[in-house]
């Protein structure tokens, strides 16, 4: 069995993955475990000392100032994941769930919270087992951590809630019956708060949003190169004279791969040919991807900062026999990562867009039929494919409006400044969603175009992108129900067969950054 081992400091994207969505099993190290039971010692030390300590022996946000006995303890931690466990909404996907709780796992591993190991050993169970909390996607602030969302899976460790084992949909006692897992009799002093307080549920939607969107701008640059061919585009711009003078990575690398999906093209052109320049959406396309993929550098570098990181409260530094009440939780820095990564995700849907529209309007395609299909009139062809484009665009416009700028103060203004960073990830999930719904468009239109400019020798990558949509969908002669197609050529986007494609005829992958990840998929 495929094996991932927890430490909390070394923990990669391509490893939430591969135990999000390839159900790899995940094992603490003895570093790990011996950690979690120092800090463990030290809470039960302050327990029976009855020092007063936030969230060990107090109240939570308001009620900081009231003390707790050590009597009480056990149902403090209880209440506070009942009474928290207020999320609404659909239930998050099972990868996206898998990934929260094992970004849980990886930060309570690093010896700053408190917890039992055995009530840790719970939840790492749970991942390896496939019990997947029921945790609804909306109600957290963003601050003081993901709160109602995170408690729904605590729920399940608890025997309350729902859970989904093997497809089914049960209570959280039969699910954790079934699946042979002990659940948790109590909740011990603090194990509460170090359980929910943590930023794990925006960090899960947006960890596998960047993965997707690493296969998505791949896209991006295949789209592209298929619609300058079918629109005999000037190569001239993509020269690395031109970027080299403007030495942007992500703007280099477009240009760069561009240049390797068309080579050897027998349908492009250079400038004077046929004319002087292009529109912005072609000549200007390095420029517009690249700064999405320096984006989305910028955001991957957040994430793998943070899935490393303490983010719940207070904070346990055991060898000091300290304990500090911060803000860790607050999921600002995310907040703000994930809402430029909705924007730049939104950006290639915009440009795609406007390749698609070149692609159908007669007044700008240089000689293709109206709508990319012939008898029009008769046949309406492509016109509605760039309609439904204009209105995913359209609403990413909306989506893309930062849900960091707001703040609504809570917990009777105690906690009076949140991120509404799983919103923002949230969003930037669903912005990318419709982008590839447009990409998908844009490719039939541009495997079509082709086809009416009469194909000639493609180049070396869009060749491969060619047959791969030929494969799947045929020439559009007349007219036929529509939406089949876009479904599967989105669909060969989500399985990733137009990049592996593409890479295997190139012999190379496509570059977005430095450090690109494994080739993507869902």
């Amino acid at each position: 069995m495929n094996k991932v081992l927890i430490d909390g400091n070394s923990l990669t994207i391509e490893e939430v993955v591969n135990v999000s969505r390839k159900n790899y099993e995940v094992e603490l190290t003895e570093e790990a475990l011996n950690k979690v039971k120092i800090a463990r010692d030290l809470v039960d030390k302050l327990v029976d000392e009855e020092k007063i300590s936030y969230g060990i022996t107090t109240g939570f946000g308001k009620f900081s100032d009231v003390a707790i006995s050590k009597e009480d303890a056990k149902q403090l931690q209880r209440n506070l994941i009942i009474s928290h466990a207020c999320g609404v909404g659909n239930p998050l996907s099972e990868d996206i769930v898998r990934s929260i709780m094992l970004l849980r796992v990886n930060a309570l591993s690093k010896g700053h919270s408190g917890i039992r190991i055995e009530t840790l050993q719970t939840l790492v169970e749970m991942i390896n087992k496939g019990v997947h909390p029921i945790i609804p996607e909306k109600g957290s602030l963003g601050a003081s951590g993901d709160l109602a969302p995170l408690s729904h899976m605590v729920l399940t460790m608890l025997g309350e809630g729902e859970a989904i084992y093997k497809g089914e949909r049960l209570s959280s006692k039969d699910a954790m019956e079934k699946a042979g897992i002990k659940v948790l009799e109590y909740l011990s002093s603090k194990e509460g708060l170090a359980l929910i307080n943590g930023t794990q549920v925006m960090t899960a939607v947006g960890l596998l949003t960047v993965y997707d969107s690493i296969n998505l701008l791949k896209t991006a640059d295949i789209a592209l190169g298929l619609t300058i061919e079918a629109l005999n585009g000037i190569t001239c711009s993509l020269d690395e004279k031109v970027h080299n003078v403007r030495p942007h990575k992500g703007q280099i690398n477009t240009a760069k791969n561009v240049l390797e999906i068309i080579k050897n093209s027998e349908m492009t052109t250079k400038q004077g040919d046929m004319r002087v320049q292009d529109a912005y959406s072609l000549r200007c396309s390095p420029q517009i991807h690249g700064a999405s993929k320096d984006a989305l550098e910028y955001v991957k570098n957040k994430i793998n900062i943070e899935i490393n990181s303490v983010t719940d409260n207070p904070i346990i530094f055991p060898e000091l026999e300290e304990v500090i009440s911060g803000g860790n939780f607050h999921g600002q820095p995310m907040a703000l990562s994930f809402d430029f990564l909705g924007i730049a995700l939104a950006e290639i849907a915009n440009i795609s867009e406007r390749r698609l529209e070149k692609l159908v309007n007669p007044a700008i395609s240089h000689g293709l039929p109206a709508f990319l299909v012939n008898h029009g009139g008769l046949n309406s062809g492509f016109m509605i494919v760039q309609y439904s484009a204009a209105s995913l665009v359209s609403e990413n416009k909306v989506l893309a409006h930062p849900a960091s700028v707001d703040s609504i103060p809570s917990s009777a203004n105690q906690e009076d400044h949140v991120s509404m960073g799983t919103i923002a990830a949230r969003k930037a999930k669903e912005i990318m969603e419709n982008a590839r719904k447009v990409l998908s468009m844009e490719i039939l239109g541009a495997v079509q175009a082709i086809d009416l400019r009469g194909k000639k020798n493609l180049g070396v990558g869009t060749e491969a992108a060619y047959k791969v949509v030929r494969e799947h969908t045929s020439f559009v002669d007349k007219d036929r129900v529509m939406y089949k197609d876009i479904n599967i050529s989105e669909e060969i986007i989500k399985k990733n067969l137009l990049v592996e494609a593409v890479e295997n005829a190139l012999e190379d992958s496509l570059l977005i950054d430095e450090d690109t990840l494994a080739k993507s998929t869902v």
